[in-house]
């Protein structure tokens, strides 16, 4: 996304920390010090014999570590580096009930800084100690595949998609560092890095608002005027959604009107991807918390369908083999919008590829810059994504909030208010929380993006321009920018502004386009019919720019009927799904010529579908005018089908005009 000169499409960690306890409504049961403790010792013991994990950030409020803990979900990890010792913990903690120091990052009160480290941590410090990722030729076949193994004496462990991206987890014995190197030199490998962690990204806080600030500050209500998400498809990379009802685990209450697509589970490798930490469920109520049913809070673009994507544990860690795997899968199986409120340092090619690839399928990919208060982390400032830094309130920038090269768009991530789990996912303890966080911030932008791909907007690099453009300017000073980017992020502007462009664009593409047939059909035929009338004039509009064009600003959009009236013809498809709509099976010449061959013998009928195939002609000019759709085979084959089937619309059109 490229932004004041700096990226691309196909820095550098963050800290979470807790501002304050968890919000809980009354009802739910106050955990208890000690359990909360001994279950976080035990999962520390248990994260220690697991590899490829990934992390979720944790911090403490003014009373010290141990009070977090106990009013954290019980299992969660204290988060601390080597040489940090907790003060609610005793001195000599034994090494296997701390679990292995890399995994571990500070604490901090809400209002001091941290102590005795660095702002910034080397990228190589998440690195999983004597593991790396090998990312093999895909033209590589099984037995080469195993000679290359041989050669290297590694002892590997397929991904989940290995079998398709060539990528394999290897343990090596000895500096792994020299292994690298050799692997580089390997004409036969690809890439080849370090294991890395990488980690959920929020803060939870103390009990505050009754209703979500954050909603009303990117407008939320002005922009379901003009969309509510409808037809969109967007993946939640995380610890998983509460989105149904499966053993222990329960559907969010307030997910209940919020569809869910079946996602899979890379840390079980089963299709049933539930939330077991609680992260990836409050992150979806972002997006598409189910809204007007009377319940709790609502979501930025809550028709959209939610595909939980599991890469994250329990403890909200996973890798970056199992997140760049999660990418894939989610953008293979049909998400337009991915979000990733997670990160670590490591800029890992592995990921890189997998954005790539996401991107290559028209998947907008949405990132969180890290709570570090330095780089931006990656996959944020990975090319491709959208990277948003969090603001407060205020419209401050979050003291907490990673910024630099890499911020795109900033969003609230301070006190945000969804539902999510409780109990691990169990007992259908779900309460809702306020959460801080650039992972809470991300969100917002990826519902946003939702909105707008649902209103025709396909192409990722035209997403992240429209959002760009409607964003408001808070600091528009170098030094703003690598807080801002672009400003902070306005729903609302950027869905006002794309209806808007699309009415324009469309309405004179068919002024146009219907004054030159008419003048052609009166050259082959001076008794030809005149398009000026409603016989014309209806079916056109009905398939340019739309017939009630003009309701949004007369209803709200998300009754489904205005919706439709509101669309042209060539857009129904996208209420099915964004996916079908890059083929574009209602804007092309099929249909007018479909429509004369069975009626081009009742003259009576000829205007209505010259009409219609003027207005097709009218929205193809339009969708290579704006260039804000992807087609499946690339932006000049899109180009090439949209001129040669308006070309034959205007033909049809002509014919039909004529009297002969």
């Amino acid at each position: 996304m490229a932004a004041r000169g700096r990226r691309r499409y196909p820095g550098d960690e963050e800290t979470r920390m807790h501002t304050s306890r968890l919000l809980r409504w009354p009802g739910t049961a106050n955990l208890r010090t000690g359990r909360a403790l001994a279950t976080s010792l035990l999962a520390a013991t248990a994260l220690v014999a697991v590899s490829g994990a990934v992390r979720a950030e944790d911090g403490t409020d003014s009373r010290g570590a141990g009070a977090a803990l106990a009013a954290r979900s019980p299992g969660m990890l204290e988060p601390r580096l080597p040489g940090y010792v907790n003060p609610a913990l005793p001195v000599d903690v034994s090494p296997s009930l701390r679990g292995p120091d890399l995994l571990l990052e500070p604490v901090a009160t809400a209002g001091e800084p941290l102590h005795g480290m660095a702002s910034e941590l080397d990228e190589t410090s998440y690195d999983i100690p004597g593991q790396i990722v090998v990312d093999a030729r895909d033209d590589l076949d099984d037995a080469s595949l195993a000679d290359l193994v041989r050669d290297f004496s590694l002892r590997v462990s397929p991904t989940a998609l290995t079998s398709q991206t060539r990528i394999q987890i290897a343990t090596v014995d000895g500096p792994v560092s020299a292994t690298l190197e050799r692997l580089a030199r390997d004409p036969r490998v690809e890439a080849a890095e370090p294991l890395a962690w990488v980690r959920a990204s929020f803060v939870a806080n103390d009990p505050l608002m009754k209703d979500q600030w954050h909603m009303a500050r990117v407008g939320a209500e002005r922009a379901w005027d003009f969309a509510s998400g409808r037809g969109v498809t967007v993946a939640v990379v995380d610890t998983g959604i509460a989105c149904e009802d499966h053993g222990p685990f329960t559907k969010g209450t307030d997910l209940a009107s919020t569809e869910c697509v079946e996602g899979w589970n890379f840390v079980t490798k089963t299709n049933h991807a539930n939330d077991d930490q609680g992260h990836g469920t409050h992150v979806a109520g972002t997006i598409a918390q189910s809204t007007n049913n009377g319940l709790g809070a609502v979501g930025l673009a809550f028709h959209a369908r939610l595909m939980p994507v599991k890469v994250l544990n329990e403890s909200g860690w996973g890798t970056t083999a199992d997140v760049a795997d999660g990418i894939r899968w989610a953008a293979e199986h049909g998400a337009q919008v991915i979000n990733l409120s997670l990160g670590g340092p490591r800029n890992s090619k592995v990921l890189q590829s997998a954005i790539d690839d996401a991107v290559a399928r028209g998947a907008v990919v949405v990132a969180a810059a890290g709570n570090t208060g330095g780089r931006v982390q990656f996959p944020g400032a990975s090319d491709g994504v959208i990277g948003v830094s969090a603001t407060d309130a205020n419209d401050k920038i979050a003291r907490f909030s990673s910024r630099g090269q890499g911020v795109d768009v900033a969003a609230p991530g301070v006190n945000v208010t969804q539902q999510t789990i409780c109990n691990r996912g169990r007992d259908k303890c779900q309460n809702f929380y306020a959460y801080s966080g650039t992972s809470m911030a991300a969100p917002h932008v990826a519902g946003a993006a939702a909105l707008l791909v649902s209103l025709g907007v396909t192409d990722p690099r035209a997403v992240e321009d429209a959002l760009r453009a409607g964003a408001r300017v808070v600091d528009d000073s170098d030094g703003g920018k690598l807080l801002y980017g672009a400003g902070i992020l306005d729903a609302a502007s950027s869905v006002v502004r794309v209806t808007q462009s699309h009415i324009v664009v469309r309405l004179l593409a068919l002024l146009v386009l219907a004054t030159w047939v008419a003048r052609r059909a009166r050259k082959k035929d001076a008794t030809a019919t005149s398009p000026w009338r409603a016989s014309f004039l209806l079916p056109a509009l009905a398939a340019g720019p739309g017939l009630f064009f003009f309701a949004p600003w007369l209803l709200p959009r998300v009754e489904l009927a205005v919706d439709v009236l509101a669309r042209p013809i060539a857009d129904l498809d996208l209420l099915i799904g964004a996916s079908v709509h890059r083929w574009l099976p209602l804007a092309n010449a099929l249909v007018p010529l479909g429509l004369t061959a069975l009626f081009f013998g009742v003259k009576r009928l000829r205007p209505a579908i010259a009409g219609f195939a003027v207005g097709t002609a009218a929205y193809l000019t339009s969708v290579v005018l704006l260039g804000e759709a992807a087609g499946p085979f690339g932006k000049m084959a899109l180009i090439v089908w949209c001129a040669v089937n308006a070309a034959a619309c205007l033909w049809i059109a002509r014919t039909n005009l004529s009297t002969r």
